[in-house]
């Protein structure tokens, strides 16, 4: 019974293969158009998040309770102890841990020749951070390299307000624990820039060697821990807060750091919504006009299958059963061609201009996975069949004798 009312069903669909059309056309560009933007704003989000994780947060960092508070303010007073054999062990059993990365953060004055500016810092393990992508770009110079203990890396918009090139002299001021004043001096191998524009104006890295040096200490601020994937964040967040005491370290996980990053996924999520609700909107017009249309061309047929003893709710069926087909099919249809435009934009690549705060641009692409595909495809059949439930409604309605009677 249901095979031959699938095939009743899809010869009615190709017998009007010119109202079909039309309606396989809506669905598929609504299924390739969802594809497509949803994609493209899950390769910008990823692009944005990968970058934020390696150039400055890591998966997860190991500090002293209350730093984020209170640390920025009183930096001496939240300095982490030498790593012990315990932490050790306890990173070493993470699924999917690659390595701790120390970091002494920095602040005080900055010179060059007569110009003398505040920065912000970060002392760095340029062996322990050896084997991983900085997240940052090096237009002059290169970035810190293990065995130059005196050498600092610089943020362009600091380095062209200090007037600096490579191989010129920076000196660094901080003030001690002591309340008395420290200075190093350095030299500038790199310039970089990070996907932050105000990162990039007041920032610089050093040595950790170095900074620790300028402020007269042996401790580090965070530890930097650096996972295979980032979905392996949850669980390695689970073990360590198990693993290590509440007391001394606390885990946090990159995404309570990534302010500007958490703001724009939920901007661009609210996009996305939007979007689907525009491209739904458009499948259910384009398939409850072509349904409609199909009622009205086909009343005396309608009459004559009632006249045989076909219920309502068979007559009823049929129509969403054409529906039903109508939305797999375009649905395919519009997979198949999402997929392969994706494919040949993301190898081509999207030029797109530095986004709000950033310093440089970048070629985008369009990110395939399962759960927009199915996302696409399930919105689209969900509105396909709504919309035939009108028209399916409305041929079930019909007399008898008036649909007889407009046969003739």
């Amino acid at each position: 019974m249901i095979t031959s009312s699938l095939q009743s069903a899809w010869r009615n669909i190709t017998r009007q293969i010119h109202r079909s059309r039309a309606a396989l056309t809506a669905i598929a560009f609504g299924v390739v158009a969802m594809v497509l933007a949803a994609g493209f704003i899950d390769w910008n989000l990823r692009f944005g998040r990968d970058n934020t994780i390696e150039s400055q947060l890591g998966h997860l960092q190991l500090m002293k309770p209350g730093f984020l508070e209170n640390g920025r303010a009183d930096p001496y007073a939240y300095l982490l102890p030498p790593q012990g054999e315990a932490e050790h062990a306890a990173l070493q059993a993470v699924k999917g841990y690659r390595f701790t990365a120390p970091r002494l953060l920095l602040a005080g004055l900055a010179s060059s020749g007569e110009v003398t500016l505040s920065f912000i810092g970060e002392g760095v393990d340029p062996q322990a951070e050896a084997g991983m992508q900085s997240g940052l770009r090096f237009p002059q110079g290169r970035n810190l390299a293990p065995g130059e203990p005196n050498t600092a890396v610089v943020g362009r918009g600091l380095a062209q307000n200090l007037g600096l090139e490579i191989g010129a002299s920076l000196v660094l001021i901080a003030n001690t624990e002591s309340g008395g004043i420290s200075a190093v001096e350095a030299q500038v191998v790199g310039i970089f820039e990070s996907i932050s524009q105000a990162y990039d104006d007041a920032a610089l890295r050093v040595p950790i060697g170095l900074a620790r040096e300028l402020m007269r200490t042996e401790g580090e601020h965070l530890r930097l821990v650096y996972l295979d994937d980032v979905g392996s964040v949850p669980a390695a967040l689970d073990q360590l807060s198990r693993s290590l005491p509440a007391t001394e370290v606390q885990v946090v996980p990159w995404t309570e750091l990534a302010d500007f990053y958490n703001k724009t996924a939920a901007l661009f999520a609210k996009q996305v919504g939007v979007i689907y609700v525009i491209i739904a909107v458009i499948i259910v017009l384009s398939i409850s006009n072509t349904m409609t249309m199909m009622v009205m061309e086909r009343v005396g047929e309608i009459g004559t299958l009632m006249a045989l003893g076909i219920r309502r709710s068979g007559i009823r069926t049929q129509f969403l059963l054409e529906g039903l087909i109508l939305g797999l099919v375009g649905i395919s249809i519009g997979l198949v061609v999402g997929v392969l435009l994706a494919t040949l934009v993301s190898a081509v690549g999207i030029p797109m201009p530095p986004g709000p705060g950033m310093s440089w641009g970048y070629d985008a692409g369009i990110l395939l996975s399962a759960r927009s595909l199915l996302t696409a495809a399930g919105i689209a059949l969900v509105t396909t069949l709504a919309a035939s439930l009108y028209p399916s409604w409305r041929a079930s309605r019909l007399e008898i004798v008036d649909a007889l009677r407009a046969r003739q």
